[in-house]
């Protein structure tokens, strides 16, 4: 098991099904019908918002996975974070396109990752790092696909 940073702990994490460590922090009560989501497939209502924190460490991967929702991505702490989009193909994704998330000049402390677009990311240095995911509508295991090996 890899040895989690100290100001890690405390955070209640736990692995995620695509690589890193995660714990939700926000499920919003209030929910959306299927019929006033903004896109066909959701299946049943969905909270208006979620958001976890996010952990991956030197050497750990968010496996190419599809959301649903809008996912937005927020640095809270360590090091920058590479986030590729692969595109919207159904079939998988494309070649990685990278933003770097983080909080030094020419990064951006916050990203978007459309409903429906292709994601991946990993540590763009040799910190662990910490971000904050907020999903909208939010997030349900049903509306998340991880790419074929």
């Amino acid at each position: 098991m890899p040895t989690l940073p100290d100001w890690a702990h405390g955070l209640a994490l736990q692995q995620h099904p695509e690589g890193g460590w995660f714990a939700e922090t926000y499920r919003s009560t209030h929910e959306v019908e299927p019929g006033q989501l903004p896109a066909a497939g959701y299946e049943g209502p969905r909270p208006l918002a979620t958001s976890i924190v996010f952990l991956l460490l030197p050497g750990e991967t968010s496996a190419w996975h599809v959301v649903r929702s809008d996912e937005l991505w927020i640095h809270q702490r360590g090091g920058p974070l590479a986030l590729g989009l692969g595109g919207s193909d159904p079939a998988g994704p494309g070649p990685a396109i990278e933003s770097i998330l983080g909080t030094d000049p020419g990064q951006s402390p916050q990203l978007l990752v459309p409903a429906g677009i292709w994601q991946t990311a990993r540590p763009a240095g040799d910190e662990p790092v910490l971000v904050g995911c907020v999903v909208t509508p939010g997030f349900d295991y049903r509306d998340w696909r991880l790419a074929r090996s």
